[in-house]
């Protein structure tokens, strides 16, 4: 990453720790570095400087005004893109902040424990994308109309995107997941996370499902026909599921692009089933009566997960990354990790992590008995036609 075109705050009211903190930004390669020594010092830093930063690494024990109140400053304000907690305080402690700052709309790139080392400030810097990938919708960011996003649709410039899966037993490759990506016709690239949930809004998320399934069927016969076979798995919002007649499409699609059922899993987010409840059990025992697989995404992040689990025909629970996200140094995220595929194991079904980031996950993971590793570790999301020179490459770690 080219570290020297972005923008960074340092907040931490130490000085010897905010020097070296700078010195080490510098040593990457930053040329653009601000500081203060606690939270009021550096909102003054940000108003004088008439422009949001790209990332703020900050303490959270500071006088005057301490870490968590200038956290929510930052995001109230939209002063910076992302956020880096660097502190000595007890991980739950930083657990809690992180998950606020991401509740605030801010993108976290994580806690960095003192003393400070470059491979972790390297580590947890390398997490940070652009606000064109990372943006939160906001008002300001919504430049799109609903005839916008229909020209999309038309002029099939919602592209599938596919992240590999493999086998932290074997180290194969056989899954994908298809993430969609908008090509705006000259506005680049559009992240999801702006367009998706306009188009629920404007009763559009079905159509766009059914065309990122068409995709996936289209390329996993294409694979195929190359010499790898995998199956893939396609994110559906419980909108789509006020049709009962929703799964008979699904699977009309499904057969005419040459796939079978059983090499589709739909990944549906727990926090999202609600509504008439009927009418949604109704559509997802159709889909694995079909032979489609069913994932419950996301697991732990909503309120009623077991009774989910107990409701729904999961085949696979996926383990959140906020979870997976430096379990092999948290103990709390380690608990949750091994609770949730001990649950998985009993109820027979197959386990996903996702955000595997690290060798230190993916080791703890694999050691765990976890089934599947996606992750930026294993690789990133990636244009269909370059999945099978991925995978002739790719290596699993070595095993001792």
């Amino acid at each position: 990453m080219d570290f020297a075109n972005l923008t960074f705050l340092v907040v931490e009211d130490h000085d010897f720790q905010r020097r070296a903190l700078i010195r080490l930004l510098r040593d990457l390669g930053a040329e653009h570095v601000l500081e203060a020594a606690n939270g009021r010092e550096a909102l003054d830093a940000l108003a004088a400087r008439g422009a949001p930063v790209d990332a703020v690494l900050c303490d959270l024990d500071m006088p005057e005004m301490d870490g968590i109140e200038f956290i929510s400053h930052l995001a109230e304000q939209r002063l910076a893109q992302a956020i880096a907690v660097v502190s000595g305080m007890e991980p739950s402690i930083l657990n809690t902040v992180e998950t606020m700052a991401r509740a605030y709309g801010l993108q976290v790139l994580g806690a960095i424990a003192k003393p400070l080392t470059r491979e972790a400030l390297l580590a947890c810097l390398g997490r940070f994308e652009p606000r064109s990938l990372a943006s939160h919708g906001t008002e300001e960011e919504l430049d799109f109309t609903v005839e916008d996003l229909k020209a999309g649709l038309g002029n099939r410039e919602f592209l599938a995107f596919f992240q590999p899966k493999v086998s932290f037993r074997t180290g194969e490759v056989l899954s994908v997941e298809a993430l969609v990506r908008w090509f705006r016709a000259g506005h680049g690239v559009v992240s999801p996370v702006r367009f998706i949930p306009r188009m629920e809004l404007e009763g559009l998320v079905l159509a766009l499902t059914e065309s990122i399934l068409e995709q996936t069927c289209a390329y996993l016969r294409a694979w195929e026909e190359r010499g790898l076979r995998l199956d893939a798995a396609v994110n559906v919002s419980m909108l789509c599921f006020s049709d009962v007649g929703i799964a008979d499409r699904f699977q009309r699609i499904v057969q005419e692009g040459g796939c079978e059922p059983q090499r589709i899993t739909f990944e549906v987010t727990e926090t999202e089933i609600m509504g008439e409840v009927a009418k949604v059990l109704n559509v997802l025992a159709r889909l694995r009566m079909k032979g489609f697989g069913l994932s419950i995404d996301d697991f732990g992040t909503g309120y009623s997960s077991l009774q989910q689990l107990s409701n729904v025909p999961f085949t696979e629970l996926k383990i959140d990354q906020s979870f997976t996200k430096d379990a092999p140094s948290l103990p709390r995220n380690r608990t949750i990790v091994e609770t949730s595929l001990e649950l998985a194991r009993k109820l027979g079904l197959k386990t996903v992590a996702e955000g595997v980031e690290t060798r230190a996950e993916w080791d703890l993971l694999r050691s765990l008995g976890c089934d599947l590793a996606q992750g930026y570790f294993v690789a990133r999301p990636m244009p269909g036609h370059q999945i099978l020179d991925w995978a002739q490459l790719w290596r699993p770690p070595e095993t001792d």
